[in-house]
């Protein structure tokens, strides 16, 4: 107990302190830079499918434990990218809100799943049909802790393309959000299983998505097939999870 504890509260503590020691670079929340930042080509100059997620520190001392999330697809042929957020303001489905690789608030993101060519337009209609279906899509649905929030959203679509072999870093906080009111089953690779407490508590187990306890939102555990620790705060320390 003692060694799972140090587990979650060192990261933190860990991340806490690099926050508070370059809080000032990102400036205020108001003036802080949401300009791309190069991880996209022109979308005229891509003809294929495109698939992305992103994820980037939110914004303020929640990013001392929390990523916010986002998808980018773009048919074979538009000239336009599609950037889908959820957002405490505003219309919680936000639409092109925001450059499509913008930074997010002065922060920096992040590719976690990134898919391109005839794969990524198979699996586009499903990740619209999410967008189109998604239930907590009213004013007041969005909750930063334990969800649903931006990351239980990317997790909806995530688990409507299981083909995407795609995992979520442990710092997507609200990512084990039952949205589908499911507190257990199988992991949306189907590779493995999961059981969550409302989001508060939990434990996936699976070849694709790894190890993971999920304590009040904080997620400690390993990956093998991909190896890497994941740890609350921080993140992965190992490979890549889209690598």
């Amino acid at each position: 107990m003692i060694a799972f504890l140090l587990l979650v509260f060192v990261p933190i503590g860990i991340s806490a302190g690099r926050y508070y020691w370059f809080a000032d670079t990102r400036g205020s929340w108001q003036t802080a830079d949401r300009s791309s930042a190069g991880l996209l080509p022109p979308a005229s100059s891509h003809p294929e499918a495109l698939i992305r997620v992103f994820a980037a520190r939110t914004v303020r001392w929640r990013g001392i434990f929390a990523v916010h999330t986002w998808i980018v697809v773009k048919e074979a042929g538009a000239s336009n990218y599609s950037r889908y957020d959820y957002t405490a303001w505003g219309e919680p489905i936000r639409v092109n809100g925001f450059a499509a690789d913008g930074r997010w608030f002065g922060a920096d993101p992040a590719v976690v799943v990134a898919i391109d060519g005839e794969e990524a337009q198979n699996l586009i209609p499903k990740i619209h049909q999410v967008v189109e279906d998604y239930k907590f899509r009213a004013y007041g649905d969005y909750s930063a802790w334990p969800g649903p929030n931006s990351n239980t959203f990317v997790q909806a679509a995530l688990d409507a393309v299981p083909g995407l072999n795609a995992v979520l870093p442990p710092t997507a906080i609200g990512k084990d959000y039952p949205y589908r009111g499911r507190w257990f089953g199988l992991t949306a690779s189907g590779t493995g299983l999961y059981a969550t407490l409302a989001g508060y508590l939990g434990i996936t187990v699976g070849w694709v998505e790894g190890f993971e306890i999920n304590f009040f939102g904080a997620v400690v555990g390993f990956d093998l097939r991909r190896p890497a620790l994941k740890l609350p705060g921080i993140g992965r320390i190992g490979v890549a999870a889209g690598a």
